[in-house]
This record gives C-alpha cells, structure tokens and sequence, in this order.
C-alpha cells in the first residue's frame, strides 16, 4: 500500500481522488468504492473518508480522538463548501451531509447511517420561507434527521418515532409517509422534538455538533451488539474497525422525478446477466431496505415481480446511465457489484459500489459465466466458489405433487417474492430470541413484518426467513442470500404480530405451528411439506439431458471441471448402498474409499434380522437370520459394483 499513512481523511468526488493507491483496509468498502467510482469519472456526490485506523485509535484511546482530525476534518469540509457553493450550517444556502460506515469487510446493516445531516429548526424555517422553497421535502428530510440522529446517537427507541408516523398514517387515511402533507410532517417534526426532550435528552441545533455526534456513533457502532455477532457468525476480526464517510446529500425525496434505488449488476438470486434491482420514486434510501413501502423492479419481467413498469419507463436517461455504470464497474472490478443510487431531478448519482452477496447457485453461475465472458480465469472462478455454494444448489425442493394437494386444499397462504432459493419447513418462531432458543429442539422458520439488524443471531438459528414487508433488496433478502438460506419477503398478503401469529384471511398460525415456504417461487404454505432433490440432482442423474439447457446445471459442471482440471489430489468416496455408489459416481469420485458392510443393515426391514442374527440361541437360529440377510447383501453389492465398473472399493466386514 502506497500514501501518507499520517493522512487521516481522504477527499472523492467531483473529479478529485485523494487516495490513489489506498486500499479497503484503510477506507473500508464503502469509502474504497466510491474512490474507484470517483476515478473511473462515475457521477459520485463529493464527500471524505475518515480511514479505518482513526476508528482503531479509538477504541484503543478510551473512546478520545487523535489530535489534530478536527483540524482535518473542518478542511475537508470546507474544501466540499467550496465545491458545492453552499456552506454548512448557512440558512441561506445550507451544505446537508450523510454519514455512514463502511468496514473493510461487507457488513450490511450492521452498523449505522444518518442523512440529511446538518438541518435545524432555523435552516428549516429560512429555506420554507423563500420563494423557492420546498417545505414539504425539507419537512421530510428533517423528520427523517429527527428520527435517526435520536436513535443512532441518542439511543432513543425507534419505536418511538415508528408509532407517531404509524398513527399519522392512519388518521390521514394514506398508505405511505410520501402521501403526508407539509402540515401532517410539520406536526410530525414537533412530536419528534417533544419525544426527544421527553427522553431526556438534547437534539443538537448545531451542525457541527450534529456532524460529530454521527461521526462518534458510526465509530461505536462498530462495537455494537448486532455487528459483534455478524462478525462472530462470519468470521471477521474484531480488529479491522470501520470508516466513516461525509458524503454531500442528494435527494431522491424531492419530487416525482426523484427516486432512489438499490441495484445488482446480475441477479444475486440466480446468477442471471441482467442488471436486478429495485426502486422508489419520491423516497430515500433506507425506504428502500426498510420495507415499509414495496418498491418497483428496475427491470421488471413480463407477468411476474413486483409490478411497474421499470425504471427505463419513469427515468430513461438515468436508467440507461445506470446500465453504463453497471457495464463498467462490472468490468473493473470483475465481479458482480452491490449499488445504491439516487435520482435528483432525473440526474443519477452513484452513492455505493461493492461485490454484492449472493446466493450459492448465483455464485457460482456467475463464476461460470464471468469464465465464459473473459472477465476471470478458472482459478479464480474457484477461489469464488466455495464448498457451500454447490452444497446449497444440492438443497431439497419440495415436492410438487404434495405442493399442488396443499393449493388445492387452500394452505396456500401467500405468496411473496423469492429472495433465497430452495424449500424450508419448520415451526414459526416469531421473535430472533424465540428462532434461537426454538431451533435446539428442531427447525424453525423465523416470521417476521420486516427483519432488521438486531435479528441476526434468529436469523442465523432459522432454516428460512419470511417477512410480510420487503423487497429483493430488504435486509432479509439481503442476509439470507449470504447465508444461503431460503428465504420470502413481501407476503403481503400475511399479517404477522410478535404477540398473536400470522394471519393469511380468516387462517391464524401461532408460534409453534409448521410453516413451509418456497425461495425459489416464493410461496407460503401452512403446514410441513416434504422436500426432494434439486434440479442439479435431476439434471445430472439424466446423465447429460437437458444439462446444457440449464444455465445452473452447465455452471455447477462447469465448475466442478475446473476443480478437476485444478486438483492433485484424487477423491474417493464413502459408499455403503447401490444409491450412494451412483451419488458418487455422478459427482466424479474415483471409487469407493470405505464401503461400511454394517451401514447396509440399517433399513428397518434389514436390522431386526440382524438383531436375531446376533441373538440368537443356536446355530440353526443364526443360519435361518443369514439367509435372510445374504440375498439383501448380494443384491447392494452387485449394485455398488454395477455403479462404479472399473474402479477400486474398499469393503469393510463386519468384526
């Protein structure tokens, strides 16, 4: 690594790219991808990274800051007054900011961000009062400031808030907080106020204060329950810290042609090569995850999705943009990207660059495909691909003749949309701590309105994850595709309560009850339902059938080529039934490492006469039990040897 490691704050955006040769470890991901996003000329909102080690030497300081990152701190942010030709904290013309995390390691959700930072009761007041001015969006963007600065720095419920603008809804008779007026948000902002001092505590009207409250925060955060418990279940250090990053605000929630999005540069359920996302006209960024409204597909499939017409309908010159800046970065990075972006009056802008999670047949679809496309060699293709990913494309699906007797007798409850591929049935859990305490006694599916960060540790415990709010792009759609677990979100068609159950019509399923769900059609059914093979299985027990017809079948034997084509060691198997035998050598084992002989007694029309044979009084009674047992041995083995002709097998005799 190259640069000033005395440099604490590095400058990106409008052209200007201070960090040349620094990399995530210092700027964390998301201050790295908008370095490389700067360079690469990608329309990104000016801004600074605060580096990672700022975050190690407070933790390791007693919570203090070295000197003199004030000093660097107040130049960066006047060099971005410069840039903007507005000044922070100016009533007339004021700079607002967003502040968030960004570790080195992926971590969504995990850790904080506040926008709309740098408002106040006076700025609010001068803006409205201009001719120009908007009060509704101004109004809206400083609820919003309310509601997350007094959560995230201090500590205040968000319940709190989440019932005021609940209850607003409701007595305007609206579904969503966009269709609030300037009045109802006004009020809105006073009820805020009251609930903070009400609290006890102190919303701070300077902005400089406000900055470095949410600077603090972010750095705390990283020591938060839910990201110490992301990174134990993942495997990442404690050590590594996060960046923060001061970004320059732009508004997706200024009007009818403002939105704001989150997008993939494939499908991260199935690998597909088509830009996947979604979006919100008149919203802001955490609308999107939040799962409070349902957002359009970027690019909707005919009769199928969410609905919308897509993003090239409403903003034709930002989605074509946006389809250039996925291209790009596609081929920069050279692997599937995580983006967020905002339209501000029909102009894109970029806010976030990352390698996107994915699910185990997406990962490894992509890594075929990127072979195929140039992009990457097969080693790399295997170092992306990990043993987890083809075990998922092995999963169980469930039966669909049982699935097709469950429509028919009305167990359909619901059907939302397919966010982690593969079946999962289980007993509902309706709080994470339930999910983990349930899940030692037998699998549970964790139900909930909507996920959020604090669920991971019931997350992690569940065999699926169901939510009745969210889009492809929430926070359990998100989760669930990295750990690789079934997963639907957006049944609306469910009304979940932590206190009652799920309740789809007239039907209600309480804490306990069976639940199955589809990640791959995204149907909810009540009761159990039995699962088979995958269609990998399938396609490849047709011994070649339709395999080059199935964009996963050909990924996942593709990859195992290249494994094949990489290895020195050979592989053998552990075989004990005619059935194992072929599962073998349909996966290219070499032969039989171990057939265990008393593996071949374990059916229950086999171990009773093993049992008599063992037991027996005499040698009359002994042979009778062998004779019995000889045809059934026979039988495996001439299957095991019919399964693998040629190749070596290792038999284990009974002692």
């Amino acid at each position: 690594m190259s640069g000033s490691t005395d440099k604490r704050v590095y400058a990106f955006g409008a052209g200007v790219v201070e960090s040349e040769g620094i990399g995530k470890d210092i700027l964390g991901g998301k201050g790295y991808g908008l370095a490389e996003m700067s360079r690469l000329g990608i329309p990104v909102p000016p801004g600074f990274t605060i580096t990672t080690r700022v975050c190690g030497w407070y933790n390791e300081h007693g919570n203090s800051y070295p000197e003199g990152l004030h000093e660097e701190v107040e130049a960066q942010l006047t060099k971005l007054e410069g840039q903007l030709g507005q000044r922070f904290g100016d009533p007339a013309n004021p700079l607002l900011v967003s502040v968030r995390s960004g570790a080195p390691l992926s971590m969504p959700g995990m850790m904080d961000t506040i926008l709309n930072l740098g408002l106040n009761d006076e700025i609010v007041a001068a803006q409205s009062a201009q001719a120009s001015g908007d009060s509704r969006f101004l109004l809206d963007a400083y609820r919003r400031l309310l509601s997350m600065y007094s959560n995230i720095v201090l500590d205040i419920p968000r319940d709190h808030f989440e019932h005021v603008l609940t209850e607003t809804r409701k007595a305007q008779g609206v579904a969503t907080d966009a269709e609030l007026s300037a009045e109802n948000l006004a009020a809105i902002c006073r009820r805020f106020a009251q609930i903070v001092v009400e609290q006890g505590k102190s919303f701070p009207q300077s902005p400089r204060e406000q900055l470095w409250g949410a600077i603090t925060a972010v750095f705390e955060s990283w020591n938060g329950k839910r990201a110490r418990e992301y990174r134990k279940i993942n495997a990442i250090s404690d050590s590594l810290g996060t960046a923060v990053n001061v970004q320059a605000m732009v508004f997706g929630n200024r009007g009818s042609d403002c939105a704001t999005g989150v997008a993939f540069t494939r499908n991260p359920a199935t690998g597909e090569r088509r830009v996947f996302g979604e979006f919100l006209v008149n919203a802001q960024g955490e609308d999107v995850v939040a799962g409070i409204r349902t957002p359009e597909e970027i690019t909707p499939e005919a009769g199928g999705g969410v609905g919308g017409r897509g993003l090239a309908a409403d903003f034709p010159q930002a989605a074509q943009g946006l389809s250039e800046v996925a291209e790009k970065l596609e081929r920069h990075f050279r692997d599937m990207q995580d983006l967020e972006f905002t339209i501000q009056h029909d102009r894109l802008f970029m806010l976030q660059t990352r390698t996107g999670k994915r699910t185990g047949p997406a990962a490894v679809r992509i890594a075929a495909e990127m072979v195929r496309e140039g992009l990457i060699d097969q080693k790399e293709a295997l170092r992306r691909v990990e043993p987890q990913h083809l075990v998922q494309m092995l999963a169980p699906v469930f039966d669909p003749a049982e699935k097709t007797r469950a429509r028919g007798e009305g167990r359909l409850l619901a059907k939302g949309l397919p966010a982690g591929p593969g079946a999962a049935s289980g007993r509902i859990a309706l709080s994470a701590d339930r999910a983990a305490a349930m899940a030692t006694s037998g699998p549970v599916v964790l139900v909930r309105a909507e996920t959020s960060p604090e669920d991971i540790v019931g997350m992690h415990a569940a065999v699926g994850i169901l939510t009745s709010r969210g889009g492809m792009t929430s926070h359990a759609a998100v989760v669930a595709r990295g750990m690789g677990k079934p997963c639907v979100v957006g049944a609306g068609d469910l009304v979940v309560s932590e206190h009652e159950g799920v309740r789809a019509g007239d039907v209600l399923l309480r804490e306990g009850d069976a639940i199955s769900i589809d990640g791959t059609t995204g149907e909810v059914i009540a009761g159990s339902l039995t699962s088979q093979p995958s269609a990998v299985l399938d396609g490849l027990r047709s011994k070649g059938a339709g395999v080059s017809d199935s964009p996963s079948v050909r990924a996942f034997v593709e990859i195992l080529d290249f494994a094949d084509h990489e290895r020195r060691l050979r592989v053998r198997a552990n075989a004990d039934t005619p059935t194992d035998a072929e599962t073998a050598n349909l996966f290219g084992a070499e032969g039989i490492g171990l057939c265990r002989t008393e593996h071949m007694f374990f059916e229950e029309d086999r171990i009773p006469w093993v049992r008599r044979m063992i037991l027996a009084a005499d040698e009359a009674e002994r042979k009778e039990s062998l004779a019995q047992l000889l045809p059934m041995q026979q039988r495996d083995f001439e299957g095991i040897f019919a399964a693998l002709v040629g190749l070596p097998i290792t038999i284990r005799l009974l002692d």
